[in-house]
């Protein structure tokens, strides 16, 4: 979407902290012997406590309130028993909709310690994402986010799982246009300012093709582990607007 008036600007702005600050909590609660379903619960009690409503629950029946991944598990984790263990990354995916808006953030956690390499797999999402939002402003175009994201995260040595995206957002949790974090071939849509998208890479120590495992959990096809990093932003002329921070 894109928006037009305070009203929904203040609209978006609610969702995105009911996102933020369910992260916030979940990562706090983020050790091993947790299960996924354990967190999934307190981010419905948040979500309960706001008013707020589980994207992926109303606009897919998806079967948790959150997106919980763990290892080489991409996107779309279904939250349930598995307890977290010693060494594993999780990554926290959460959409909310509120009053009708829609908002959509992911952070990739350590479970304890962990290797060297996956502290530097989940560094590389990150400054991915930093390096996308770096770029995004009216004017620019998808490709350039693309460019920008790929470009960050092959240079410290990883790969983007192309073909999972970003997306536009607002009244649903997936809108136009796809914001692709590598860099796309033929014309590419122009950012406008007021358009609200998430930037969101998703990336894996190997080589970054991915499977489909049943009806929802997409994983590297090499069992390689995955990161993801993920905000909501608002485009506007100079550095967008973060909704999700």
């Amino acid at each position: 979407m894109s928006v037009d008036t305070p009203e929904e600007l203040a609209a978006l702005k609610a969702a995105g902290r009911v996102v933020a600050q369910t992260l916030r909590e979940l990562r706090k609660l983020v050790r091993p012997g947790v299960t996924t379903g354990e967190l999934d619960a307190v981010a419905g009690r948040i979500f309960a406590a706001h008013g707020a409503r589980s994207g992926p629950q109303l606009d897919y029946n998806f079967p948790g309130v959150t997106c919980i991944s763990v290892g080489d598990e991409a996107v779309h984790g279904i939250p349930g028993p598995r307890r977290l263990r010693e060494g594993e990354l999780v990554k926290l995916d959460v959409t909310a909709e509120l009053d009708g808006f829609y908002a959509d953030a992911c952070r990739t956690v350590a479970v304890g310690k962990v290797k060297p390499s996956a502290t530097k797999l989940v560094g590389a999402a990150e400054s991915g994402l930093k390096q996308g939002l770096s770029v995004a402003r009216a004017g620019a175009t998808v490709n350039d986010i693309g460019i920008a994201v790929q470009g960050e995260i092959e240079k410290r040595g990883f790969s983007v799982c192309h073909s999972l995206t970003g997306h536009g957002i607002g009244r649903r949790i997936h809108e136009e246009p796809t914001v692709f974090s590598v860099a796309q071939p033929g014309p590419s849509p122009v950012l406008t300012e007021g358009l609200v998208i998430t930037i969101e890479p998703i990336i894996a120590a190997g080589h970054g093709d991915v499977i489909e495992d049943g009806k929802w959990v997409v994983k590297t096809a090499d069992g390689s582990l995955s990161a993801h990093a993920e905000h909501t932003i608002v485009i506007q002329d100079g550095a967008p607007l973060v909704l999700t921070a």
